[in-house]
């Protein structure tokens, strides 16, 4: 009995996700399921990262007998490991390294799978153990890459990645906005109660007020009366453009193509934008206009030999919640909203139909929610994990470029720039969901 419970485990750790959690969770999709599987590898990293990029693990790790250079040798055999690769920037950039590359593999492999009736759907649907194996394998052969310029070169890696991320993000928020507004009207409409209206009126109000607020703050952060100009130009573009986006949420002619656009998705959008203007604005290089590099850099004697980094500065936990909250919204959502769909690739099939059967047959089982077509494109879905993994490599390192002697981290312009171009692209993205469908009336966009 003992040789079959073991083989019951270990076709439970080979089988499909469903296996390995049916026991403890209510009936689930099976497509579901893998999604908060595969983001799980990528919080587990992102865990692992952040334990590397701790001031005190270095000393922690020179403790440890024969495990750094210079520490004696195990089993006789001289070992040269430099625990400077180990830590810091460095790990970390590996660490997204071996991720980006994990997502990457399974984005090439599950190209054009329709079906859960193809072969390769059992590969993302299954065997965890072994894929979990296979990203162990990445990484570690990942700490094998020689320094060099690979640093360099991948820091603009991330910088892309981040870029295309933060706009993915945008897409959920307006996603998100518009299902949660769709859902308050309806609620509205079915109990014919004013407090549905209210509550989103007070939502937006509230929004508004802590983008205004925010604002406000940026000025008095990151401006001084004298100079800083880039910080006053950057601040007062988005401040207008937020206005402009506002505005043409609310004209009637817009609203009559799309009742259910408010303004409720307008200010979380503003919201956002103030959020990434901020983080744009922390990168800024120039000390008198950015406090918070005076944080950074006050580490006195130790900048001289070691570059200590705290990542732990406010912008950087803000995004590290947003890009949580993003990435398990990713794994569960299914939209409703048209334009949205056609944005993130979602192809509504008939995906819900095993939803009965399991509720009839009263067990907790996951059910497979595939077989007449995909309910979200696999290809896709790892191509936004694997930017995922990107932007939090940049965030966990502040988008500081470690130059090539590694003793000095600097902020970059790039990363600036990027913030805020993304920022611009994300508005016009959401100006554009607002105009298509006066733009393009033929199309059907319900």
């Amino acid at each position: 009995s003992d040789m079959g419970m073991l083989s019951l485990q270990a076709s439970c750790l080979c089988g499909s996700a469903p296996c390995l959690l049916c026991g403890c969770c209510p009936s689930a999709k099976n497509s579901t399921v893998s999604r908060l599987l595969f983001t799980f590898f990528l919080f587990l990293g992102t865990l692992v990262s952040i334990i590397m990029i701790i001031p005190g693990v270095e000393k922690e790790l020179h403790k440890l007998p024969g495990f750094c250079e210079g520490s004696g040798s195990v089993l006789g055999v001289q070992t040269h490991v430099d625990c400077g690769s180990f830590l810091g920037h460095r790990a970390v950039y590996r660490m997204g390294f071996a991720m980006a590359a994990f997502f990457f593999l399974f984005a090439a492999i599950m190209v054009c799978v329709r079906s859960s009736k193809d072969p390769r759907a059992a590969v993302q649907n299954g065997f965890w153990f072994f894929k979990f194996l296979v990203l162990v394998g990445i990484t570690v052969g990942a700490f094998y890459i020689p320094d060099g310029a690979f640093t360099s070169v991948w820091f603009y890696f991330g910088v892309v990645g981040s870029f295309l991320f933060i706009l993915i993000q945008l897409v959920l928020l307006i996603d998100f906005a518009h299902s949660w507004s769709q859902l308050w009207l309806r609620n509205a409409g079915e109990s014919s109660a004013k407090g549905w209206y209210a509550a989103l009126c007070i939502i937006t109000f509230i929004f508004y007020a802590i983008s205004i607020a925010a604002i406000v703050l940026l000025y008095v952060y990151y401006t001084k009366p004298e100079g800083c100009t880039e910080g006053k130009v950057l601040i007062s573009i988005n401040l207008i453009l937020c206005l402009i986006i506002s505005a043409v949420s609310i004209l009637p002619k817009i609203q009559d193509a799309q009742p259910h656009s408010g303004l409720l998705q307008a200010s979380l959008i503003t919201l956002y934008t103030v959020y990434v203007t901020w983080s744009a604005l922390a990168n800024v290089p120039t000390q008198t206009c950015n406090p918070t590099l005076l944080v950074r850099n006050s580490t006195g004697s130790a900048t001289a030999t070691q570059p200590l980094t705290t990542w732990w500065d406010a912008p950087s936990i803000v995004g590290l919640i947003i890009f949580i909250l993003c990435t398990l919204f990713i794994s569960v959502r299914s939209s409703d909203h048209p334009q949205v769909n056609k944005l993130m690739l979602t192809e509504e099939s008939a995906a819900g139909a095993g939803s009965e059967a399991a509720v009839e047959s009263g067990l907790h089982r996951a059910y497979d929610n595939e077989q007449d077509g995909v309910s979200y494109n696999y290809t896709f879905f790892h191509l936004c994990l694997l930017l995922a993994a990107l932007y939090i490599m940049m965030t966990l390192t502040n988008w500081y470029r470690p130059d090539e002697s590694l003793r000095v981290l600097t902020s970059p312009w790039t990363a600036v720039w990027v913030k805020i171009c993304s920022s611009w692209a994300g508005l016009l993205l959401y100006l554009w969901t607002l105009v298509a469908p006066l733009v393009l009336p033929d199309r059907d966009f319900s």
